[in-house]
């Protein structure tokens, strides 16, 4: 594998009850890249994030991470690798405060065992601070001070959205999975979120992988974009080249080749 590349994907195929939902899946996600899959719903773009979240195990293909296959390995070890992932749907614990479900993106930081955590020795006070200390700059970086001890569940739909992502960052990726991040937003918190993906790739240098539903924010944000249909890649290219290709339209209206393309983006 090149040392560009973080993570390969290679001719996967993932059936249930006879039922196809990936077709021999090819792509590989370079560093510092924006890599975003699109497609109509039903079309396997959450599949492939359990696929290489260890939550599905396909039944043909590779995936590498870092150089290493993770087919088989338990969710819990990828994520230890470095792989993490925001939800669809909000997965934060509502009952604690924006602090403590950052802090649990650092499980795997802690660097001390139970032992140490009951009797509150130096190594486990060492570690707590260190940790804080980290959950305090995601803080920082998603502009999030000053929701900081509330509970979660009692914040806007948008800031916990936000809240979710600074989870997956405290857990210091070195891919980051975005599954529509911008679901259900408003205009003015789609802004934001945008702004935030974009920093994540040009100031901490993190490459990820966009699955959104949203074509203007994938359009403006992507590296490079792969389309799906039924399970089966259809275009891979640039924002434009997907943009302007036929099955790509086709998948997306319907249309013949003769048809507008889908709505340009300034």
């Amino acid at each position: 594998m090149s040392e560009d590349i973080i993570c390969s994907v290679k001719d996967v195929e993932l059936s249930f009850a006879g039922v196809k939902a990936l077709r021999g899946v090819s792509f590989d996600i370079q560093g510092h890249e924006l890599f975003a899959i699109i497609g109509p719903n039903g079309a396997g773009k959450t599949s492939i994030f359990n696929v290489l979240s260890g939550v599905y195990r396909p039944q043909a293909g590779d995936v590498r991470f870092d150089g290493t296959s993770i087919l088989g390995e338990r969710p819990h070890r990828i994520a230890a690798r470095g792989l993490a992932r925001t939800f669809q749907n909000i997965e934060l614990f509502e009952n604690l405060n924006v602090v403590d479900n950052l802090m649990l993106g650092r499980h795997h930081h802690l660097g001390y065992s139970w032992p140490w955590a009951v009797a509150w020795l130096g190594r486990a006070q060492r570690s707590e601070i260190a940790n804080r200390r980290r959950v305090e700059e995601i803080i920082d970086f998603l502009e999030i001070e000053g929701y900081r001890e509330l509970p979660v569940g009692m914040l806007p739909y948008g800031v916990q959205k936000r809240i979710e992502l600074g989870r997956a960052l405290a857990m210091e990726p070195r891919l980051l999975l975005l599954d529509e991040p911008v679901a259900g937003m408003n205009g003015e918190e789609t802004e934001d979120m945008a702004r935030f993906i974009l920093d994540i790739r040009d100031e901490l240098k993190i490459p990820m992988i966009l699955v959104e539903h949203d074509m203007g924010l994938v359009m403006d944000l992507a590296d490079r974009v792969m389309a799906m249909d039924f399970g089966t890649p259809i275009a891979l290219g640039t924002p434009a080249e997907v943009q302007s290709h036929p099955d790509v339209i086709r998948a997306y209206l319907g249309a013949g080749d003769e048809d507008p393309v889908i709505e340009e983006v300034s």
